[in-house]
């Protein structure tokens, strides 16, 4: 099967997501590989786990833009620019890392590759997202009908191509460009007609209070912990979030993972 699912690791908290991850995927019985993007700034010792998994470490650079560009979107200038106003997003959080993603491109040896960020769980098998088009991804819906319109760049489909990978260069990098959610805002831009996922292929944990009756742990194939990470110490929202937080703990540290269809509903939560 020439499919992967690929994920990117820029520091040592997203070493420790990918882990949680590449255990989710594992235990769905996918067959697809399993690529770990990373920079240079990840240590080798970080990634042991990942090269146990089993999973495919591939080394990446930053792309190639220009220094007016870069200065643009620093975490500095992004954030004071486009502030997260719903969530707070962790130090470690770097803006220039997430154009990395787009390297997936340039690996044409797969025909398919389902991207997901390394902040998120598999909870069933989604291989059938391999037979979908480019470019396919889900809303940014986490608080609201209203955001359906968005697109969240969590997972989505792509198709490996070095003709499209040259284009997305010479798009992303124009005068004055500013891309103020980085790739999500990017892709969104170079496929305007992007087809769109079910919301839960792409499951913001937000959704767990704030759109409660959204919630299924039965129909959710990927759970994506975005903002507050489930690894943080210092966690705002951990209280609100308690039971995703515990599920992710339990694949990071490969213990039981119980069966996710049994799990309560935050509609069944006790008030």
């Amino acid at each position: 099967m020439n499919h992967a699912f690929v994920t990117l690791v820029t520091n040592a908290d997203y070493a420790m997501g990918a882990t949680a991850l590449a255990r989710s995927i594992l235990r769905t019985g996918s067959e697809a590989d399993i690529v770990v993007l990373h920079t240079q700034a990840v240590a080798d010792f970080e990634l042991l786990t990942l090269r146990a998994l089993g999973c495919r470490l591939v080394m990446v650079e930053h792309l190639p833009l220009s220094d007016t560009f870069n200065e643009r979107h620093a975490r500095k200038n992004l954030h004071g620019a486009a502030p997260f106003k719903k969530g707070r997003k962790p130090e470690f959080h770097t803006p220039l890392d997430n154009f990395c993603k787009l390297r997936l491109w340039q690996m044409t040896q797969y025909e398919r590759i389902v991207f997901i960020d390394a902040d998120a769980l598999v909870l069933k098998n989604i291989d059938k997202l391999f037979a979908y088009p480019e470019f396919c991804a889900a809303p940014n819906v986490y608080e609201g009908i209203g955001d359906f319109h968005r697109m969240n760049s969590g997972v989505f489909v792509a198709k490996p191509s070095l003709e499209t990978f040259d284009a997305m260069l010479e798009a992303l990098d124009v005068p004055d460009a500013f891309w103020r959610r980085t790739d999500q805002t990017f892709l969104e831009h170079f496929f305007p007609d992007w087809h769109g996922l079910p919301v839960t292929m792409n499951m913001l944990q937000y959704v767990w209070f704030a759109m409660p009756e959204l919630w299924n742990w039965k129909s959710i194939g990927v759970l994506h912990y975005q903002y507050e990470k489930p690894w943080e110490t210092d966690h705002p929202k951990a209280d609100k979030l308690r039971p995703l937080i515990d599920l992710w703990h339990a694949f990071h540290e490969g213990r039981e993972v119980p069966d996710i269809s049994t799990l309560a509903n935050p509609t069944d939560q006790p008030k």
